[in-house]
């Protein structure tokens, strides 16, 4: 007789308690079903359905054109091959900024329509109205500081933020603030390590880093950059640990000389 073992699910609870013990939290994009899947059964704690999308699905230069509908699309792909990771979606650009009402509507929908079990949104003071209609409704926030990439054309850089004291000083408020307000988590992209270091030791959530050295509760990074499947983006940040851009050209150019110089397929894979 076979045991089954137990699939332990990750939740908030369960994300708070690693912090508390001192367990780092991992943390990867995911998009599609099939990479869900397979990252989902390696033991990710926390799958991110980025609006990185945008860029490394869609080809866009920036995450502003992917909308909600795509958002949910990509979502609801993700949470059916998941058994075990906490699944979290980016809301958006124009989904939540200045109309807490619009925020509740969009946070609604991703959570009825994919299944996910938790939004993350970019911002701190600016959005604390939308952060608390979402929390109202019951739904898990993730908040977002630092490095905010719906801002791209306000900073017009994508350089390591809050460097100087003033932006600083703000991002440690902002921190306060979505905790305060009751988000679960905070990422802080792109900051300086000791700044992050800061964060995560004054507030009792979780701080997943991106770019924000190793002193935090977790890291995240983008599954194409992490694969090697992208090649152009180099930050000093990122880590690949395969090289699937040679993998997989290698693999379809040895289909093409097979197809095209008759060796595939053979009699023996022919019916």
């Amino acid at each position: 007789m076979s045991v089954q073992k137990e699939v332990k699910i990750v939740t908030t609870h369960q994300l708070h308690t690693m912090k508390e013990r001192g367990e780092k939290i991992s943390m990867l994009t995911a998009y599609d079903f099939s990479m869900a899947t397979l990252l989902d059964a390696a033991g990710t704690d926390v799958l991110l359905v980025g609006d990185s999308a945008s860029n490394v699905m869609a080809g866009h230069e920036t995450t502003l054109p992917i909308t909600l509908d795509q958002m949910i699309y990509h979502a609801s792909s993700v949470v059916r091959g998941v058994k075990r990771a906490f699944v979290v979606v980016d809301l958006p650009f124009g989904s939540y900024q200045g109309n807490s009402s619009e925020a509740l509507r969009s946070a609604i929908r991703i959570m009825k329509e994919s299944g996910a079990h938790g939004v993350k949104l970019e911002g701190g003071f600016e959005i604390k109205d939308s952060i608390t209609r979402i929390l109202s409704a019951g739904v898990p926030v993730m908040g977002h500081l630092g490095l905010t990439p719906q801002s791209i054309y306000k900073f017009g850089t994508y350089s390591v933020r809050a460097k100087e004291e003033a932006e600083a000083e703000k991002l440690m408020e902002d921190a306060r603030l979505l905790q305060e307000l009751g988000c679960f988590a905070i990422v802080l992209e792109k900051i300086p390590s000791s700044l992050a270091k800061r964060v995560a030791a004054e507030l009792h959530i979780p701080i997943i880093g991106i770019g924000a050295g190793p002193h935090v509760d977790g890291q995240v990074l983008v599954i194409h950059d992490l694969l090697g499947i992208t090649k152009e983006f180099k930050p000093r940040f990122l880590r690949r640990y395969a090289e699937l851009h040679e993998t997989i050209t290698n693999a379809v150019g040895n289909y093409i000389k097979d197809v095209k110089s008759l060796n595939f397929p053979t009699e023996e894979e022919a019916y």
